[in-house]
């Protein structure tokens, strides 16, 4: 739904604009200087109203536009709208540090080692 703007099938859930809001960077760059959250985690991603948005790519698996959220008790989702693709890890492994465990750098970097086009 989040990745047709809105849309599941013929059935609008939320307005394009409502869409393009959330997975849009909110914080001004006084806020992200003054965060707490992470150390360097806002040079590369922005927040939108209620997930992560990657700003600047970092690594294969962190594009420009990338939304989602990574849960610290082992899950993390994320939808890509330029490949049209959603990608969702579940673990039994909570996380010991802000930064992701391997299994969730590896699940992202083989999914997008995985695109053929």
């Amino acid at each position: 739904m989040m990745l047709s703007k809105g849309k599941h099938g013929s059935e609008r859930v939320l307005s394009r604009p409502s869409v393009e809001t959330m997975t849009t960077d909110q914080l001004t760059p006084e806020q992200k200087a003054v965060s707490g959250l992470v150390a360097g985690y806002f040079d590369s991603h922005g927040w939108g109203f209620g997930l992560s948005v990657v700003t600047r790519r970092d690594s294969v698996a962190g594009p420009v536009g990338k939304f989602g959220w990574d849960g610290g008790l082992g899950t993390s989702w994320y939808s890509d709208p330029r490949e049209d693709m959603v990608t969702i890890l579940m673990t039994q492994r909570a996380w010991t540090s802000p930064t992701p465990p391997n299994v969730c750098v590896d699940f992202w970097t083989s999914a997008y080692q995985a695109i053929d086009d």
